[in-house]
């Protein structure tokens, strides 16, 4: 895809229109204004045109490869976004993104938790954490199963340099016989029963879910951050 088909008019009307859907339906689910965080996912996207959505107001990038992000960061506008990395993250990886995001979405264990906490320690950081969920139980996806999350959670409470601060979930493709606010409806549920538990040191504040296809659905069942890639940036080829 050529850098003309992602010029600022066309760049901008597709923002406006998805803040003018997520503005709708905040209104329609009951939301609080502005309550909903657009994630721009950067995956093979070229930092002028990451640039380009930074100037029309996005706020927040979403990483998927750490060599990526290695090769990105440099270029990347950086003064008025954050970075948070929502791939797949090998341990031996995590010294290469601490110092560059801010939240880290896909913690589904008790090594890569310790290593984030290890490397974070090193330089006088504390990493904000979602835990991914593998709400769908797919073998072919990360994440810890849901019946798994609470004993989960309670180790990580002991990290002095990571704070959990929500769930993540990539859940399984629709189908023509269930749609994804089935699984959205059981992640709002867990999020909600966590929440209530009030466990010490885990703070329940993000609910990271729906992409460009299901977003609609993600925000009716209480997710605050969307991470938005062909949305905004149009179909990789």
């Amino acid at each position: 895809m050529t850098e003309n088909q992602f010029g600022n008019p066309i760049l901008m009307e597709r923002l406006n229109k998805i803040r003018a859907q997520v503005t709708a339906l905040e209104k329609e689910y009951g939301r609080k204004p502005g309550e909903v965080a657009i994630m721009a996912v950067t995956k093979t996207i070229p930092p002028q045109i990451v640039n380009q959505a930074l100037g029309w107001g996005i706020t927040l990038l979403g990483e998927n490869r750490v060599q990526e992000l290695q090769e990105k960061y440099p270029f990347y506008q950086k003064e008025n976004c954050q970075i948070h990395f929502i791939g797949h993250l090998q341990t031996n990886k995590v010294k290469y993104i601490v110092d560059k995001v801010s939240m880290i979405h896909s913690v589904d264990s008790i090594k890569l938790a310790a290593e984030i906490d290890k490397r974070c320690r090193e330089i006088g950081k504390v990493m904000d954490i979602l835990v991914e969920v593998n709400i769908g139980k797919e073998a072919s996806k990360a994440g810890i199963f849901p019946e798994e999350l609470e004993e989960l959670l309670c180790q990580l409470s002991s990290f002095p340099n990571i704070k959990v601060k929500g769930l993540m979930a990539i859940p399984p493709k629709p189908t023509e016989s269930m749609e994804n606010g089935h699984y959205f409806s059981q992640m709002q549920e867990l999020f909600i029963d966590i929440s209530s538990k009030k466990l010490d040191n885990i703070s329940m504040s993000f609910l990271s879910m729906g992409m460009s296809g299901d977003y609609a659905s993600a925000i009716q069942y209480g997710s605050n951050i969307i991470r938005l890639g062909s949305a905004i940036f149009g179909q990789r080829v």
